[in-house]
């Protein structure tokens, strides 16, 4: 069983920045392959795809809305995957989720929510205009 644990959310104005970071609590993050993912779902919405990176690092794909402002990252040494957010806008104000996907073989990006195997709790990220 694989538990992810999200911090780093919390209130912001328009233009600042925040660093989301996710803790996964299983001793075999890097051997098990995981491509890593952040979703987020604002009020009344449905979750979308944010960024997500591949299990060695590699590979990086961004959401079209964050691209230029957000940097996905991994240390798979200590087990984290943080979000780097930049030039934050109320547009951003949602729950942010990370995602495990256990890919096996493939070293490469994973957008889509449904091949994802498990999620995190979230921490609320609100930017204020």
């Amino acid at each position: 069983q694989v538990q992810l644990v999200e911090s780093g959310g919390g209130l912001v104005q328009a233009g600042g920045s925040l660093r989301l970071s996710c803790a996964a609590s299983v001793s075999t993050f890097a051997s098990s392959r995981f491509a890593m993912g952040w979703f987020r779902q604002a009020p009344g919405k449905e979750r979308e795809f944010v960024a997500g990176i591949s299990w060695s690092g590699g590979s990086t794909g961004y959401a079209d809305y964050v691209k230029g402002r957000f940097t996905i990252s991994r240390d798979n040494a200590k087990k984290t995957v943080d979000l780097q957010m930049n030039s934050l806008k109320p547009e951003d104000t949602a729950v942010y989720y990370c995602a495990a996907d256990r890919t096996y073989y493939s070293d490469t990006v994973t957008r889509s929510q449904d091949e994802y195997d498990y999620w995190g709790q979230g921490t609320q990220v609100t930017v204020s205009s």
